[in-house]
């Protein structure tokens, strides 16, 4: 019984090892993370997703209207611009097919989405949800932002 425990912890630990993505420089996080208006017209959508241990080994895809953002890890955040007065869908890959939600934009406005690593049948899937502005900002303050990227799918 013992070694199928220390079997496990030892997998466990191999398999939660840590991710990374391509980052932005210090500069530019924290100029986003100033959280400025968006500009004319338009709308900005953070998605971020939590510096925490569980699932620190899995990238997963984001996309805002069916256009790759790129790979989230544990601890970075995007941002981009879009469209105000109107819905767009932000989806995060999961293990059988992508997570959507659905946001209805106004124009000036910032929204928060949370990306989160949920367990899965063969490997861990992601989730989406969106939060309060003020719950978001204080994440966002805490991670940095990843360059744009190539979608693994």
């Amino acid at each position: 019984m013992k070694k199928v425990l220390v079997a496990t912890v030892l997998t466990a630990t191999f398999l939660s090892g840590c991710s990374s993505v391509p980052m932005e420089s210090r500069e530019l996080t924290k100029s986003v993370q100033s959280f400025n208006t968006p500009s004319v017209d338009n709308s900005g959508i953070y998605v971020y997703r939590k510096d925490t241990f569980v699932g620190a080994a899995l990238k997963k895809d984001i996309l805002i209207d069916g256009e790759c953002i790129g790979e989230t890890a544990k601890g970075v955040f995007f941002y981009r611009e879009v469209p105000g007065n109107r819905d767009h869908v932000v989806s995060t890959e999961s293990e059988f097919s992508n997570n959507d939600l659905t946001i209805h934009t106004e124009s000036g406005e910032l929204y928060f989405v949370e990306q989160y690593i949920k367990m899965g049948v063969f490997v861990g899937g992601a989730g989406i949800k969106q939060v309060d502005r003020k719950v978001g900002e204080k994440e966002v303050l805490k991670l940095n932002l990843a360059k744009k990227g190539k979608c693994s799918a």
